[in-house]
């Protein structure tokens, strides 16, 4: 009986996420944030400040 009652909230979850996933259109999560991280790593190119030419890198003057 205890193993029923500790798995019961993980059970109950999956099996709505099933029932979720066959019935709606759910996205694809992964696809979405292999979207998000690649956006993410365009902008930070755009907006990375450039480093200076023979400058030691902990001057930032």
């Amino acid at each position: 009986m205890g193993i029923i009652r500790s798995c019961f909230s993980f059970i109950a979850g999956t099996v709505f996420g099933v029932y979720l996933a066959q019935n709606y259109q759910v996205p694809n999560l992964r696809k979405v944030a292999d979207t998000a991280v690649v956006e993410a790593k365009q902008v930070e190119e755009k907006y990375r400040k450039s480093k200076k030419k023979g400058g030691n890198d902990d001057n930032y003057d």
